[in-house]
Formats: structure tokens, sequence, C-alpha cells
């Protein structure tokens, strides 16, 4: 499905959010520009902490997108949206699910964690492929630096939490949208929510795509559902169940070859995989949760999930050129299949209290996780050669591998966390945050093809403090250490050989500033930061065993603004600049052993940064336009192919041509830009973005 050097020296900019509660979005038109731009660091919220901080009081850096910040900046999928926050970068591709990101210099899901409204779907051999859909979606809350303190291994980046639409108390109010545009993509999406009675609410959301794509055979579907219905017990005491579905069959592009290391744009529409070529994705979560005022100063929460999510590729992966030959040689032909399961439960309880005659507020909690992972596919991919095909009229073909498709492994992985977190007002001005959390986890791995099982015990412990300086109510200064931890591999599927390696550390020093100005019209936030992350997987120069004594470290500052200007302006900008590099890092290449100490890691952009700027023209009609800047990535650790920066403008306009009913018309790509996204094969293949598309849609409200 289709999905969206200037600025070199940007100053602060930034990520902007103007929280909309449930229902008054359902009530209003979808557009409507603010006289206010402060909210965002003024509203309590569990981006980075369960303490129900605001971001004011909060020592991380933190960010939040609404659900009308998602709509109106031509967000197709969750992690466009995501990638709007400062330093956050896509590196999405079909192996990762097409979800991964890159933020700080750490990339890949077992360094950038996905919730899912607070629950963590545990990653398997690389991939996730829920949440995508952003209808779906209230809010993102986004965390940058390590966060393992809150959600356990793999979160050295930043942590992505999307916030699903809840259900709210009130009069029912629906939404309908239908949608056409390039491509022929068209979408029909249906968001209700409302009381059912006295003590009974709902929230339904149903968003159903389609498309041709912008690449030969790129045809693509998707259905994305999301129900929950809250019931209020009494005034203290709630439940709610909660089901979300996505049933996605993305575009099946592997990316466009480069010719003798060069982009062909002559190449940009071609699709060189097979004919039954298969992405399938089918997730499904199912929670149930209750929250409890015991009294005024203690309260209770439980969360009890099931999750599972069924995964099946079959494609031709990889397009080498051969000079000698003029053609391409396809190859890679990959079969697979996950079937994941996730049963789980957290439980956590708050008190307000006071702690050395101080005022303090404290949670403390526990997690479960029993992760059930299974692997089929055709490895060991010994197929040797390839088709040759046109690289400018590539004959289809079909799928064919010598190597049989087979189970390969079973995993079950439980996991079994503590965690607490406290916020102490030293003083007036002066408060301290700080947490802690404990994790033990159990792998045991039936291998299918040698009948063997492996069994390991995994343990790790992090904490963070942090203080924060309320110079007045609008600005406060914060300092923060943090510590983290990743898996070498996805922890779910670790195979033999990482299992009995430790969880790769990293630790962040971070300090910044965040203010309000002009009566709550303007906002700004401003983060530096430096994190060091060792156990990195490296080769001994003698006996070129494997290793764990490498070590990956980065800097950066990162900045955001955000304006409620005259005459209805707002503004929204970020920027981030990040130093990543390798201090110490050996592989071994043909049979020899290479340091690539002082190299930036594969993915990693110095600098990234976006904009957006909207105008209520009229009462009735508004227009917003935007860039997006990502400077150049490395596609190797060698440091030796490097894929293009790229600078993408969209631009939207929308009309509010009856009270209930909007008419807007979105324009992702506005200047045609060709660039890539992403990268595959050391560099050889360019996952390129979407060309100039325009969608139309209508909206109605009743």
């Amino acid at each position: 499905m289709s999905r969206t050097s200037l600025l070199h020296r940007l100053a602060p900019c930034l990520a902007l959010s103007l929280p909309v509660h449930a229902a008054d979005e359902l009530a209003l038109p979808a557009t409507t520009i603010s006289e206010r731009a402060d909210t965002a660091l003024a509203t309590p919220g569990t981006a980075g902490s369960r303490l129900n901080l605001t971001p004011l009081q909060t020592p991380a850096s933190i960010s939040s997108l609404d659900e009308d910040a998602i709509d109106q900046r031509n967000n197709l999928t969750v992690q466009e949206a995501a990638t709007r926050a400062p330093g956050i970068t896509s590196i999405a591709a079909p192996g990762n699910g097409n979800t991964a990101l890159s933020a700080r210099g750490f990339s890949g899901h077992e360094s950038v964690m996905t919730l899912f409204d607070g629950a963590r779907l545990y990653t398997g051999a690389g991939t996730q492929t829920f949440p995508v859909d952003p209808w779906m979606v209230e809010r993102i809350d986004v965390i940058r630096g390590p966060a393992s303190v809150l959600n356990g291994e793999g979160a050295t980046g930043a942590v992505i939490n999307v916030i699903p639409k809840k259900p709210f108390e009130g009069a029912i109010s629906n939404h309908l949208r239908v949608g056409y545009g390039s491509d022929d993509r068209q979408q029909t999406a249906f968001d209700s929510g409302g009381s059912l009675g006295e003590r009974l609410s709902y929230r339904l959301t149903l968003d159903q795509q389609s498309s041709n794509g912008w690449v030969d055979r790129g045809q693509s579907s998707s259905l994305a559902f999301s129900g929950a219905l809250r019931w209020q017990a009494s005034d203290d005491l709630s439940f709610t169940l909660a089901h979300e579905q996505g049933d996605s069959r993305p575009m099946s592009y592997l990316g466009t070859p480069l010719i003798d290391g060069h982009y062909h744009d002559s190449l940009r529409d071609k699709n060189y995989n097979v004919r039954n070529a298969v992405q399938h994705y089918d997730d499904q979560w199912t929670r149930l949760t209750s929250d409890w005022s015991l009294s005024d100063a203690i309260s209770a929460s439980n969360e009890l999930y099931y999750i599972k999510s069924r995964r099946h590729w079959r494609n031709a992966e990889s397009y080498s050129w051969d000079s000698s030959q003029g053609q391409l040689l396809r190859g890679s032909y990959l079969e697979i299949k996950h079937h994941e399961e996730q049963l789980g439960d957290r439980q956590t309880f708050t008190f307000d209290h006071r702690l050395f005659g101080l005022a303090s507020k404290t949670v403390v909690g526990a997690e479960y996780n029993r992760i059930r992972f299974g692997l089929a596919n055709n490895s060991p991919y010994t197929d040797v050669g390839g088709d040759y095909v046109d690289p400018w009229a590539p004959a289809p073909g079909w799928f064919h591998s010598q190597s049989p498709f087979q189970a390969l492994s079973q995993s079950t992985t439980q996991t079994f966390a503590l965690f607490a977190e406290n916020r102490l007002q030293l003083s007036e001005r002066w408060a301290l945050v700080t947490g802690v959390r404990r994790d033990q986890n159990h792998i045991q791995r039936d291998d299918a093809r040698t009948s063997t099982r492996s069994d390991v015990n995994l343990d790790g412990g992090n904490w963070r403090a942090g203080l924060v300086f309320a110079v007045t109510d609008q600005l406060s200064l914060y300092g923060q250490y943090s510590t983290s931890q990743d898996g070498v591999s996805d922890l779910v599927t670790l195979n033999p050989t990482q299992q009995q390696m430790d969880l790769a550390r990293a630790k962040q020093t971070e300090v910044g500033l965040k203010q309000q100005f002009w009566d709550g019209r303007g906002a700004w936030t401003l983060a530096a930061y430096h994190i060091v992350k060792r156990k990195l997987l490296t080769t001994d120069p003698i006996t070129r065993d494997t290793l764990q004594v490498g070590q990956q470290s980065s800097n950066g500052l990162e900045a955001s603004l955000e304006l409620a200007l005259a005459d209805h302006w707002q503004l929204s900008a970020n920027a981030a600049v990040v130093r990543a590099r390798y201090d110490d890092f050996d592989e071994a290449v043909n049979g020899q052993v290479l340091s690539r100490a002082g190299n930036r890691p594969t993915d990693v952009p110095r600098r990234s940064a976006n904009l957006w700027l909207s105008k209520a023209i009229t009462e009735r009609i508004d227009a917003g336009a935007g860039l997006r800047y990502v400077a150049a990535r490395y596609a190797n650790t060698a440091n030796s192919a490097q894929v293009p920066g790229y600078t993408v403008v969209d631009a939207n306009l929308g009309w509010q041509a009856l009270p209930d009913v909007r008419l807007g018309l979105q324009v992702n790509n506005l200047l045609d830009r060709r660039y890539a996204v992403s990268q595959q094969n050391d560099g050889a293949q360019w996952q390129m973005g979407q060309p100039r598309s325009l969608f139309v849609t209508a909206d109605y409200r009743f």
C-alpha cells in the first residue's frame, strides 16, 4: 500500500499535539486551528511514566500526537505519524513488517519498542505488524531514550505507545469517511461511540482500504477493527473489554535495485518480485482492563490481555545487477511463517502519600507474559543462483525453491517483572523522579529439525533517577540518568548460541528544558543526551570466535517548537542531530576480521527534522503544508554504501461544506521527489518512497 540539501542547519523545531477529548472530537469538525499551543506540556499522560505526570514534571524527552495532528498531516500509517516526533526516522521494510524505526543512534524493533495501549507484543524474528492503521488511534506518545525501567528489555532508543480510541460518556456520535485517490486507493471508515446506558459506554472503529499501488503488480488491502465496551460498575470501579484486529496484505515490493551502484529512475515503478508473492499479516489483541479507586489516596489497575499474530511471507527478495549479463539476478527465494501467541497480565497500585514529611506519589506493580512463537521456513536457503530478468521489462515468474518449507522451531518465553516509580516533591521547585525494574526471562526452544531443546534464564535490572527544577510554573529544567537492556536479537527468537549471551546493556545521561510562553500560545523543548551501549557482538581477531565485548555510543541534541500565531496561523517544527558511532566493533568478512570502530551504525541519519504550517483561511476553509527531512544514512557497517537523504513536502486543504460534512484533499510528496525510505541487501536495493499522490476524502458526522 502506498506510504508516504535543505535544512542542514535547522534551528530548533518541533512535534505538536493538541489533546482533544474523544467525545469532543466526534462532535466537532475535523480540523480546528487552535489559538493555544500549550496544553501538550501541561497535560498529564503516560508517555514517560506511570505516575500520570505532565511533560513539565517528567525528566525525559517525551512528545505526543493526537488524532487531529495524525490525520491533518497526511500520515498513512502509525509509523509515519511517529516519525513526526523529534529524532524518529523510518527504516520500514517488508522483513520487519514495514514498522521498524530508528532513534538516538539505535535501530530496529530490538531497540525502538512499540506498545499498544501500554501493552507490549514481544517482537519475533525482527518483525512486528501491529498496530499500523491510524484510524483507530486516539494518541501516539513517544518517549526518547532508554525506557527499559518502564517496559523491560528492548527500549534503548525510544518507546512508541499507541493509544486506541476509547469509550466515552454522552450522546452517541458517529463519523463516516469515504476516500478515493491516486493508484485507485479507496477507503471506507467508520467511528462510533457514546453511552448505551447510565453506566455503559462503547467505542467502535472500522477501516477498510485497498490500492493498486504505484509499482507494477502493487495491489494491497487492509481491514482494521477496534471495539471497546466500558462498564462503570460504581463511581470507584470500572471495567473495559476491548478487541482490536488488523488483517493486512501490503504491497509485495522488495525494493528497486541499483545498476552499477546507481539509481535509475526508469526502474522506479518496476516490481521484480514473483507473481505469486505473499505478504499477509493477521493480528488480534483482546484486553480486559479494570480500574479501581480504593480511596482518595490509593488506586489499582489491572490489564489482562491475549495477543495472536499470524504472518506469512513468500518472496524473491534480492535483485543483483550482473554487468556481464546486462541483467538482474533474482534470488533469495524465502518463504516464512510466524505463529505467535502471548498471554499477559499487568497489575499496578498507585499511592499518594508522604515520605520523610514530603509529598510523594508511588506506583508499584508486577507483570507476567507467556509467549509462544512458532517458526517455519525453507531455510537454510541453499538455492544456488536464481533467475535472470530484464531490469526494464522483468518477467514476473513464480516462486521456486529446492529447500523444503517445514517447521523450524517452537519457543516458549516466560517473563516476570517487578517495578516501581516514585515522585518526591523535595521543595516548592525541586522534585525527584525515580524508577526501578527487575526482569526474569525464561526461554525454552525446541528445534523441530534436530529434535534438540535449549533452556536458559536471562535476568536483568534497570533503574533511573531524574531531577526536575521548576524555574517557574511554565519553565522546567531537568537532568536524568537511566539504564536499559536489549537482547543480541529478539528475546523470543534467540537461537541456542545467542541464548548463552548476556543482554546488551545501555546507560544514558540527559539534560533538557521545557517551556510554555505567550500565555500558552507557544511551547518549546531542548534536550541533550549521551548513550553508551555495551556487550555488542564482536569477533575475536585471533580465534575469530564471536564475543560480546563491543560498544556503541551516541550523542545528540533534539529541539521542538510550537506556536499558535495571529490570524489563525499555527507552526509545528522539530529537529534532531545525532553523532553515533561504533566504539569497539569487529566483524568477520570473507575470512578476515575487520574493525568497524569509528563508523556510524547502519540506518542512522545525522540529522532529521519536521515542519508543519497550517492556517484557518476562513471559518470553513483551512490549509496545511509541511516537510520531512532525513539526512543520508549508511547501508552497512563498513560505511561503504550510502543511501541519500531526502526532503519531502506534503500539503492538504479542507472545506467544511455543511455543518456535518467536510471535504478534504491530501497531496503527498507534492514535489514528486525520488527518495529512498530504507534499504536492503547492504544498500543494493532501495525501498523507494511513494511518488506524488492525491487523496480526496468526504467526512460525515451525525
